[in-house]
């Protein structure tokens, strides 16, 4: 049976990168795809590149009654379908230490990365617990963390703060979804050949230059090793086999083992590779 049949997928971030593979490989596999981004232009070049019945929504999942919105238009559409929600959409910020990060900066990346994961499945959860009431399919909840949401990372505070966050808020789903038949998934990518780290906002209070964001996105190319189309492959392969954490690419595996191993000093070991590939600025991002 192919759990991709009679089944509506809704895609946040799609525009580009994994979101992109992710629209095409699920409609591929026969879902329908709900393809969302704040940026028209790629969701237009995503929906002319897939093979598939894709719809495309323009979605600012740092707007929250654009979400309620959304929600309240999309819902009388799923007619009974399986629905999957995969919330992809994020961003990267340049801001040096903490120090030297704006709350306003803090508070922009949140509401994109965690708040958004939140206002999404506060938004369509209903409507998969009204499903598993009456009998239907199971439904899916994806969330993407971050080997940042396994290992915290100098520079990197507001970034690895929301991935945490998405990473904790999927447990707690996840336990206390255990008596339906909603799955959660939480993904984290290790270093992913995307422009995340190319586009990444600069911080506000000017710490990181622009030639240094320059180099820290070089670097950050050069050791990125997985392509968008792998990533959308296992998280895929994720979704069919239910697996409650989806890691992807080797570094993400050495992450983890180095964090169970060294729950405390990986600070100090992994401080010392980041000041080696990257130098101070630390512009390691997913």
């Amino acid at each position: 049976m192919n759990l991709f049949q009679n089944t509506t997928v809704i895609i946040t971030g799609a525009g580009s990168g994994i979101g992109r593979q992710l629209t095409s490989q699920a409609a591929a596999e026969g879902a329908h795809v709900i393809a969302t981004d704040v940026n028209e232009t790629g969701l237009a070049e995503t929906k002319q590149l897939a093979s598939g019945n894709v719809t495309t929504a323009r979605l600012d999942v740092a707007d929250a009654e654009a979400i309620r919105s959304f929600a309240d238009k999309t819902i009388p559409t799923l007619a009974n379908t399986r629905l999957v929600l995969i919330n992809n959409a994020g961003v990267a910020l340049g801001s040096g230490p903490f120090s030297e990060t704006s709350l306003d900066d803090f508070d922009w990346l949140l509401n994109i990365n965690l708040w958004g994961v939140i206002r999404m499945t506060k938004a369509f959860l209903p409507y998969m617990l009204d499903r598993d009431r009456d009998g239907g399919p199971g439904s899916h909840i994806v969330n993407l963390s971050s080997v940042f949401g396994l290992a915290g990372v100098m520079h990197q505070s507001a970034y690895c703060t929301a991935k945490f966050g998405v990473r904790g808020f999927s447990d707690v789903l996840r336990m206390e979804l255990m008596d339906t038949r909603i799955r959660v998934t939480c993904v984290h990518p290790g270093g992913i050949k995307t422009n995340i780290a190319a586009n990444a906002r600069l911080g506000s209070s000017g710490f990181v230059s622009r030639s240094m964001h320059r180099q820290g996105a070089a670097s950050f190319a050069r050791v990125a090793r997985t392509t968008p189309e792998e990533a959308a492959r296992q998280i895929i392969a994720g979704i069919r086999q239910q697996k409650a954490r989806v890691l992807i690419g080797t570094d993400a595996y050495q992450i983890e083992w180095l964090t169970r191993l060294f729950p405390t000093r990986y600070v100090q070991l992994m401080r010392q590779q980041i000041e080696k590939t990257f130098g101070t600025t630390g512009q390691a991002i997913r």
